[in-house]
Formats: C-alpha cells, sequence, structure tokens
C-alpha cells in the first residue's frame, strides 16, 4: 500500500477533529490491522472505487461515538438517535472529503460510497485481499482509530 494513499486520510482526520471536536490531540503508533479484526462497538465505513479499492474505517466506543457527535453539535447527545447517526456520519464524509480533494489534486482518480455506520458488540470485519493500516487518535473524549486499506486495480 502507497503512503501517498494512506497520509491525506490521516492528516484529514486529524484537521477536521481537531477543527470539530478538540485540538487536544495525539497520533498515536500506526500499525497493521489483522484480517479479522474486533472493533470496539461504533463502526463507520466509506468504500473506495476506481483507481484504487479499499475502505476507510472509523472505528470507536460507543461512547466515545457520543461524545464526539455532542462535541460537534455543541450540545450533549445522550442516545444514539438520527442526529448522533448524521453527525458521525457527516464526519467520515468530512474526512473523506478532504483527503480525495488532496489525492485528486496528486493525479489519482476514485469515487467513494456513501458512509455507512454500524454498531453493536462482537462486530469484526474480515478483508484478507486488503492490507491495512491503523492509526489511533487519542483526544478527551476517547479514541478513535482511523483504519485505511487501499489497493491499485
Amino acid at each position: 500500500m502507497r503512503v501517498e494513499y494512506i497520509n491525506p486520510f490521516v492528516d484529514s482526520a486529524m484537521q477536521i477533529l481537531s477543527s470539530t471536536v478538540s485540538k487536544d490531540l495525539k497520533r498515536r503508533d500506526i500499525s497493521l490491522k489483522p484480517s479479522l479484526t474486533p472493533m470496539m462497538g461504533v463502526v463507520i465505513i466509506v468504500g473506495l472505487a476506481g483507481q484504487v479499492s479499499g475502505r476507510l474505517i472509523i472505528d470507536t466506543d460507543k461512547d466515545t461515538a457520543l461524545k464526539i457527535a455532542s462535541a460537534m453539535n455543541q450540545e450533549e447527545l445522550k442516545e444514539f438517535d438520527e442526529m448522533t447517526y448524521a453527525t458521525l456520519t457527516e464526519l467520515a464524509n468530512m474526512i473523506t472529503g478532504k483527503a480525495v480533494t488532496k489525492l485528486h489534486e496528486l493525479g489519482f482518480q476514485f469515487d467513494l460510497t456513501p458512509p455507512a455506520l454500524f454498531t453493536g458488540d462482537n462486530i469484526q470485519i474480515s478483508d484478507n485481499k486488503i492490507e491495512s493500516l491503523v492509526v489511533p487518535i487519542e483526544m478527551p473524549q476517547g479514541r478513535v482509530e482511523i483504519i485505511v486499506g487501499i489497493k491499485e486495480n
């Protein structure tokens, strides 16, 4: 996987989270994600297609997701309702939109699927065809993992 594909997503996530949620972000070390991995409980997936195929996954736990949605709306959200779902999928749209703009400027061409949000215990995502890199981000609201898996077509 080429780093030119990964950095725009990570940089965009850091910029968007910093401007909408908290200035106090700490990016942790990048690691590889095993092909079958349990997720934390709130997963947003955006698919990529075209010159590359793959996905961006934003993974966090329910409490952190509610705190992020609350910060973005500047009001406390206490449950997963339509506002929470809309806010979290908009977060994914903002991150991927900014990243794709950067990639298009570098000459890469691909399309995005709308974000899909999944919640629940024991969620696992498996895709042994695409290597995924994980970038953990710590913030006062909790931990978020940005997971990027992209392969060239």
